[in-house]
């Protein structure tokens, strides 16, 4: 399968999970992504289109703990954002896999997040 057809049926079921997935002010939107070296994840209000919340392993507190895009990177990301999402008073999200099977880092990142507090 070429890289063109796996980028259209990836970008396909990016639309179909967001045609069902929304945030608002009271519940954003956890929007998390896994490149090949990084993870990026953000809350997103979808009502006013801002970003009300968003941490990666770019930043320099998690630089200096050389995360990377796997299951352990993706169980400290998720405990940091949401300590971070708790202190900036989101409690509550709507979970966005970003096309991305449940299971793996995705799963991870999800169980993590839950146990930081977060409820979804």
């Amino acid at each position: 399968m070429n890289t063109v057809r796996k980028a259209s049926l990836l970008q396909k079921r990016r639309w179909r999970i967001r045609k069902k997935v929304t945030g608002t002010a009271a519940r954003p939107r956890l929007c998390v992504k896994f490149s090949t070296k990084h993870i990026y994840a953000q809350a997103i209000n979808d009502e006013l289109g801002t970003t009300l919340l968003f941490l990666s392993s770019l930043d320099p507190e998690l630089r200096k703990l050389k995360l990377k895009a796997n299951l352990a990177g993706a169980r400290q990301l998720a405990v940091a954002f949401a300590t971070k999402a708790k202190a900036t008073g989101i409690a509550s999200v709507v979970f966005d896999r970003s096309g991305a099977l449940y299971h793996g880092k995705v799963k991870t990142f999800a169980d993590a997040a839950r146990e930081g507090g977060l409820l979804f």
